[in-house]
């Protein structure tokens, strides 16, 4: 495995080169750092399921660089849809629709749908172009870490969970923090009206602005899309909602509320927006300092707050 700078000239070229002789490159995205290959590459996908120890009936997201990809990998997309992306793209937002012939069952879990996304981080997405300019047609990428655990949200976090797991021709390129933190929204758009299977930074409030009607966030029983589990993105320290911890235990709560005496302070974040951005980094400091318990006071309220609680909530369900 080699790390690249990802601002070094030549770095993004080189990434593409070897996505697209097979190998896997960890790349930044607005969101949290993604694992991909080539996403019409059967073996190289394999690869990525190997690594991350993630069930093969999992599906992952392409990857793409335009809305104008869309119908390579989608077919009877919805008007809305396109709205969305218009309005959305690039950035954190997955839209899951009604899979093309071009979309293999490795990379959609045997499902007749495919989950696609143009991420906003400059150098995702100028991977994208260059891959895209050697012949690709989209990269599937989830996240950067072992399947169930917390996404990685710099390129150190992915070296020290996967890096004695990828070859010496995989790459990581390397850039400073996730700008977001969490995972993207993802809208179902294969039914009449979207539904939201997974809040993220682009909120039910934005989605209802920009398509003028309500919508609703629930799950679907019947389709399977990435980090929707009911227990996942769990750290290993474990994670308690409240604000009242015991000496020694972790603290993550907005800076308007005081650390207790004696726990450790892991986050003080101003507002949700920073909150999501820290939250992943902290629970993964908690880990390194073997912390047995961290307390979370989560922000309250509509917007990001939702995909803040929605992930939290996962990790409550994996310590029970």
């Amino acid at each position: 495995m080699q790390s690249l700078d990802a601002s070094q000239i030549g770095s993004i070229g080189v990434a593409a080169k070897a996505l697209k002789n097979g190998y896997l490159v960890a790349f930044p995205t607005e969101t949290v750092y993604g694992l991909g290959a080539d996403a019409l590459n059967a073996d190289g996908v394999k690869r990525i399921f190997h690594v991350k120890n993630r069930p093969t009936n999992h599906p992952l997201i392409v990857h793409i660089s335009s809305i104008l990809n869309m119908t390579n990998w989608a077919t009877n997309i919805p008007d809305y849809a396109y709205q969305l992306a218009r309005d959305f793209w690039p950035g954190p937002m997955t839209l899951v629709l009604n899979r093309s012939e071009l979309a293999a069952d490795f990379v959609t879990g045997d499902q007749d749908t495919v989950a696609i996304r143009v991420p906003a981080h400059p150098v995702a997405l100028g991977l994208l172009i260059k891959f895209e300019s050697l012949g690709g047609l989209g990269i599937a990428a989830p996240s950067a870490n072992k399947f169930g655990a917390l996404s990685p949200t710099n390129a150190t976090d992915v070296k020290e969970e996967l890096g004695a797991l990828l070859n010496q021709d995989d790459l990581i390129l390397v850039e400073t923090q996730c700008s977001i933190g969490i995972e993207s929204t993802i809208i179902d758009c294969t039914n009449k009206k979207p539904l939201i299977l997974r809040p993220g930074a682009v909120t039910k409030e934005l989605i209802e602005g920009a398509l003028g009607y309500k919508m609703s966030h629930q799950d679907r029983s019947d389709l399977r899309v990435p980090g929707t589990l009911k227990t996942h993105y769990s750290p290993k320290t474990k994670v308690n909602i409240g604000s009242n911890p015991k000496k020694n235990e972790g603290f993550i709560a907005l800076s308007s509320i005081a650390t207790p005496k004696g726990a450790i302070r892991l986050a003080a974040p101003e507002n949700a927006k920073s909150f999501a951005n820290q939250l992943y980094f902290s629970l993964r400091k908690a880990d390194h300092l073997n912390l047995k318990s961290v307390f979370i006071v989560p922000p309250q309220g509509d917007g990001i707050s939702v995909a803040i609680r929605d992930r939290i909530d996962k990790m409550l369900a994996n310590h029970k």
